[in-house]
């Protein structure tokens, strides 16, 4: 019985796929946050 059999494969795909998922999420809450903080900081800047 070889270690790569197609169990054993689909579980490490789902896992890689679960901790890819997981990276680009928090990739583009920062990139939102950062959007907003901006907004704020020019609007800010725009009323002195």
């Amino acid at each position: 019985m070889g270690r790569n059999n197609e169990k054993n494969i689909k579980k490490h795909n789902d896992k890689l796929h679960k901790a890819q998922e997981k990276t680009k999420q928090a990739a583009m809450l920062r990139k939102e946050k950062l959007k907003e903080i901006a907004k704020k900081y020019n609007e800010s800047k725009q009323t002195k």
